[in-house]
């Protein structure tokens, strides 16, 4: 018989050689996790939520518009707002005799606009440039309506920016000053009161508002304080001579997002609710009549009272 070839075996493993091996292996695993090359951190704009767009992102993603009152607009200072009670911008509650006041600055341009603001069927405050080309045309329809308007003064901002014709600036003699007031009323017949167009530089300059102011109040008329700089004494000024004036507690449209209008718009309900009044300042864009056109109703619905401008002034010994 031919003689089985045995098979060779090798040498067994026993317990602690097991361990051994597996001690090796989770060695080697741990060191290649921690040799990887961390992950970058993710940076916004990639898969992150990209932020709200600004006034600046909203204009280039605008298409063309009509030459209407994004031209010559002033950037409001943040800490100019006058507001001394926090506002929510939460859903409003339901209400009663809480008053709003909608100021819509920059008319003259177009006679359009007054189509839009007519639709919403509440009382709104038309502050009207003096020296544009659809100016006599706006004012015509605006008395034909019985509706309130304003002279929207130009003054002279802090940035160097042109006010456009018409403006009253640093520098300039009493005289100047008042002959300057004159024609820009003369040129907005019917005007109850005047609000400023631009000025952040002229208004914290206590002269020639003294000049301003007591020329309105030997005019019957009334001031309505923008606040587009926190140093303004615009304001104040009219009340030290007896002036009647208020100032605006929000700015609806420094930036065009729609939701960003939206949120403004609360604000405004609320500090309302809170105040008993509040005065809103916004322009004939079309992203702020959009918003307008579907929030009005609903605070309507809810008790809000919009009114005139001239309803909400606060006159001497009423300041807080």
């Amino acid at each position: 018989m031919a003689r089985r070839r045995s098979r060779s075996r090798g040498p067994r493993l026993g317990g602690a050689g097991l361990f051994l091996l597996g001690l090796l292996a989770g060695a080697g695993v741990l060191y290649l996790l921690l040799s990887r090359p961390a992950r970058p951190p993710e940076t916004p704009g990639e898969e992150g939520a990209a932020p709200a767009p600004t006034r600046a992102a909203a204009q280039e993603t605008r298409p063309p518009a009509r030459p209407v009152a994004s031209d010559h607009v002033e950037p409001v200072d943040p800490t100019a707002a006058p507001v001394r009670v926090a506002a929510e911008t939460g859903p409003p509650t339901p209400v009663q005799g809480v008053r709003v006041a909608l100021v819509i600055d920059d008319l003259g341009r177009s006679v359009g606009d007054l189509d839009r603001l007519e639709e919403l069927d509440v009382p709104v405050t038309y502050a009207v440039l003096p020296f544009e080309e659809a100016t006599p045309e706006v004012v015509a329809q605006l008395r034909r309506r019985g509706a309130e308007m304003l002279l929207h003064l130009p003054m002279e901002p802090k940035n160097g920016e042109d006010p456009g014709p018409g403006a009253l600036r640093r520098g300039m003699s009493e005289e100047e000053l008042l002959e300057k007031t004159r024609e820009a009323l003369d040129a907005v017949p019917g005007a109850v009161g005047v609000n400023k167009h631009m000025g952040s530089g002229l208004s914290t300059e206590e002269g020639p508002m003294s000049t301003l102011m007591g020329f309105l109040a030997g005019r019957g008329l009334f001031f309505l304080d923008s606040r587009t700089s926190a140093e303004s004494v615009a304001y104040k000024t009219a009340v030290r001579l007896g002036l009647p004036a208020a100032e605006r507690q929000v700015f609806l449209d420094g930036d065009l997002n729609p939701e960003a209008i939206r949120t403004q718009f609360l604000r405004l309900l609320n500090l309302a609710r809170d105040r008993g009044a509040a005065i809103a300042i916004g322009h004939p864009y079309p992203e702020t009549l959009d918003t307008l056109a579907e929030e009005v109703p609903k605070a309507r619905a809810l008790g809000y009272e919009f009114v005139p401008v001239s309803y909400l002034l606060d006159r001497p010994g009423e300041i807080e």
